[in-house]
């Protein structure tokens, strides 16, 4: 016999029970740190996302020299991630979530800027200033709170898991990049075996976490800054794009805006090749000294490949 018909006290109470269990159920599930970093970011999640930095990306508009100068501030910014979390390893908020072996990137990420820098790669490459507040900020996190890197490591990691997959096989075809892997081992994480699995995995685990409320809110909105940092950075990357568009080329020929048909471009029939690009006046400065010139839709497609691999997570 059910509970409703047990009670004597009419239909008030019957619907205050049966009504309670999925109250109590939702409750649950919504307290759920997983959960709540989704419903959290998400309205940063969809600020980005519409930007058409993204949508250039999927479409495979990116080319080699910017996509060094994003794989260039993904190095600065996994190795502040990594030095934090190792120093972390051991924190009870954290010490669940610690997997170097399948996740850590730096190692990948030397080297990818190997293939594309050289040798010399640590000579050439520059943080930043974009990159550096981000950096200081996983830094400042790591030693002052270390509850909230939960917060910096969902965020890249479970992207670099879902889109990211997708991203490596755009930019090894976009980019003519050996299918072999150079130029994109950051994408390659070949200690997990399945990453939708590893996923879920890593998502329970964060919910197992002994967390009040109001530290898995702090979280929330630790997540939402990466959020901001990562958007500091593709931005940075679009002024360098357009700043060195400006710069007077060495033929003189007009670059092609990034819209409409690309074939109109002269650069893309054989110009962009051609010339050196010199005095740029690019915030990026040292690093940009290392470019060639490339075209103005190259510039900046390229600059989304860090915001696609931390957003694309989210089509899921």
């Amino acid at each position: 016999m059910s509970v409703e018909l047990e009670t004597s006290e009419g239909v008030d109470e019957p619907e205050e029970k049966s009504s309670g269990a999925p109250e109590k159920e939702n409750h649950t599930r919504m307290a759920d740190l997983s959960e709540l970093l989704k419903e959290g970011t998400k309205e940063a999640h969809d600020r980005a996302e519409s930007t058409q930095f993204v949508k250039d990306f999927l479409k495979g508009n990116i080319r080699k020299e910017l996509f060094k100068l994003a794989t260039t501030a993904l190095y600065f910014t996994y190795s502040a991630l990594e030095e934090e979390m190792d120093r972390n390893k051991d924190h009870p908020a954290f010490a669940p979530l610690y997997f170097p072996t399948e996740l850590h990137r730096k190692e990948a990420l030397v080297k990818d800027m190997e293939y594309f820098y050289g040798g010399d790669w640590e000579e050439q490459a520059q943080c930043s200033e974009a990159t550096r507040k981000y950096v200081e900020r996983i830094h400042y996190v790591g030693q002052n709170e270390p509850e909230l890197l939960v917060a910096h490591a969902y965020t890249r990691y479970m992207g670099d898991l879902s889109g990211g997959q997708v991203l490596k096989k755009v930019a090894q075809r976009a980019l003519k990049l050996p299918s072999t892997g150079e130029g994109t081992q950051f994408y390659l994480f070949e200690n997990v075996d399945n990453a939708q699995q590893f996923k879920q995995f890593y998502r329970a685990r964060m919910n197992a976490l002994d967390l009040n409320l109001e530290t898995k809110e702090k979280i929330v909105e630790e997540a939402n800054k990466a959020f901001e940092y990562n958007m500091q950075v593709f931005n940075e990357l679009d002024q360098a794009g357009s700043l060195l568009a400006k710069e007077t080329l060495a033929d003189g020929l007009p670059v092609h805006d990034g819209k409409g048909d690309v074939r109109k471009c002269p650069y893309y029939s054989g110009e962009q090749d051609k010339g050196a690009l010199e005095g740029s006046s690019c915030p990026f400065q040292t690093a940009l000294a290392v470019l060639s010139k490339p075209s103005l839709q190259f510039l900046l497609a390229a600059s989304v490949a860090l915001a696609a691999s931390l957003l694309a997570w989210y089509y899921m």
